[in-house]
């Protein structure tokens, strides 16, 4: 696709690659060492992936780990996809954000990627069958 950009690789500072995948550094990023990882192949989101298309992507997500604990040493990671406008996402070619954490990058992680939706943020005592 001529306007995504992702598919201009020449603006991507890249971490690996493999036959079906890239992993590349956020030019947005929301942490020291936060990488994005991509199938070559231009597809809107993740449900749109074949099964080899996934299994390059997870081998380099594990290689980027790899990377970002060597390089940057963080003390957890969040992991994700934004699938869908109403999901936040806005380059429409599938992407996974491995996105490093620190110790003190905020001031309560409890709850991690549950606290996307402020009025829905981690609660341990909730009622696990209020959004069933």
């Amino acid at each position: 696709m001529t306007d995504c950009v992702f598919c201009h690789k020449e603006n991507l500072v890249l971490v690996a690659e493999n036959k079906l995948a890239l992993a590349f550094y956020d030019g947005c990023p929301v942490s020291r060492g936060h990488i994005l990882v991509i199938p070559k192949r231009h597809i809107k989101d993740y449900f749109d992936a074949s099964h080899e298309e996934h299994n390059a992507i997870n081998r380099l997500i594990f290689k980027a780990k790899q990377y970002i604990d060597k390089k940057y040493k963080p003390d957890g990671y969040n992991i994700g996809a934004n699938i869908g406008y109403f999901a936040g996402q806005t380059v429409f070619h599938f992407h996974i954000h491995i996105i490093p954490r620190y110790k003190g990058d905020v001031e309560d992680p409890r709850g991690g990627v549950r606290k996307i939706i402020p009025s829905h943020n981690y609660n341990p005592k909730c009622n696990k069958n209020d959004l069933h």
